[in-house]
């Protein structure tokens, strides 16, 4: 029926602010007022406020937004300090890694310090704001989970910045800063070393990422599709087993052929989620490290047939000319 199409949030129970559970003692204070925003309450929870950061949230900020700037400014004068030319040319504008002449030296600022300064400081935020996740979780007595799922996010992230670059013996092969170069990256990346597509760890990626959308999408479905008994209150659900969660196990059991209960969904969700970024990066850290070429590596292994010889064999050019 078309009142139970429930893909917005129609109804929006609103009631007395609250401060939060109180804090552990030796913590900052939350602060702020704590408000209600209608539109917000539409995607999600309409109260904004108080706010807690904390010494490390407070530090965490400071290192990411001094590398944010540091990025802007730079983008900045490349672009003649235009502000117009840089709102126009945003999307491919870029601050580069230092050139493979400096290898894993310090080179001056304007042939990709600036990248080493913000490559250093945006790892200290990141870091910083893990910690605090993880403090964070400990001391409202949850479990670390999404400490340990960020950790997983930030090993992708030093993986392709930080121990490739160095493994390969040049701050070049890291990734620039900026939306298209990083794009442009990725496909140098894998044409480079013989299409990244015959890398059975990115393969395993893809399979982690499509495989935790799936999930994510069917779980937010079958939740959706039995608020009308109340399924969107897991928790009570859980404890006290009712006519949603009984239905929703049912559905699961007959259309996918195994039993889903409200925990486990979450955890195979969330090991899907996890090990997309953890495979991922062993992937591209033995990409041109272990592996020079992955579409020659699966033909070696017999992964994948080689290519038929339709053509003459061409000689590459850049050898011609070459002494013995």
């Amino acid at each position: 029926m078309a009142q139970y199409q429930n893909l917005f949030t129609s109804v929006q129970p609103v009631g007395p602010l609250h401060e939060g559970v109180p804090l552990p003692r030796g913590d900052d204070k939350r602060l702020g007022t704590p408000f209600l925003v209608h539109l917000l309450g539409r995607i999600g929870n309409a109260q904004i406020g108080p706010i807690y950061l904390g010494t490390l949230g407070v530090a965490s900020l400071l290192f990411g937004i001094a590398a944010f700037n540091i990025i802007g400014f730079n983008m900045l004068a490349s672009v003649g300090w235009n502000p117009i030319q840089l709102l126009r040319q945003l999307f491919w504008l870029a601050l580069e890694p230092p050139a493979p002449a400096y290898g894993l030296s310090i080179p001056p600022l304007a042939q990709g310090g600036w990248w080493l300064i913000v490559g250093f400081m945006l790892t200290v935020s990141l870091l910083l704001w893990w910690a605090r996740t993880y403090r964070r979780a400990l001391q409202l007595g949850l479990g670390p989970h999404v400490a340990w799922a960020f950790a997983a996010a930030i090993w992708l992230y030093l993986v392709c910045g930080f121990f490739r670059p160095v493994m390969m013996g040049s701050w070049s092969e890291a990734v620039p800063f900026g939306i298209f170069p990083h794009l442009d990256w990725v496909s140098a990346l894998s044409l480079r070393y013989g299409n990244l597509f015959y890398n059975p760890f990115h393969a395993l990626s893809i399979v982690f990422l499509y495989g935790s959308v799936l999930l994510f999408a069917m779980h937010g479905a079958t939740i959706l599709a039995v608020t009308r008994y109340g399924g969107e209150r897991e928790i009570e659900q859980i404890v006290d087993r009712g006519t949603a969660s009984e239905r929703a196990g049912l559905f699961w059991r007959w259309t996918m052929g195994f039993n889903a209960t409200m925990e486990s969904i979450h955890r195979w969700a969330w090991w899907f989620a996890v090990l997309c970024p953890l495979v991922g990066g062993v992937g591209i850290l033995l990409t041109g490290t272990v592996v020079d070429n992955w579409y020659l590596w699966s033909v070696k292994h017999h992964v994948v047939p080689t290519y038929p010889l339709a053509y003459p064999v061409v000689i590459d050019p850049a050898i011609l000319g070459a002494k013995p």
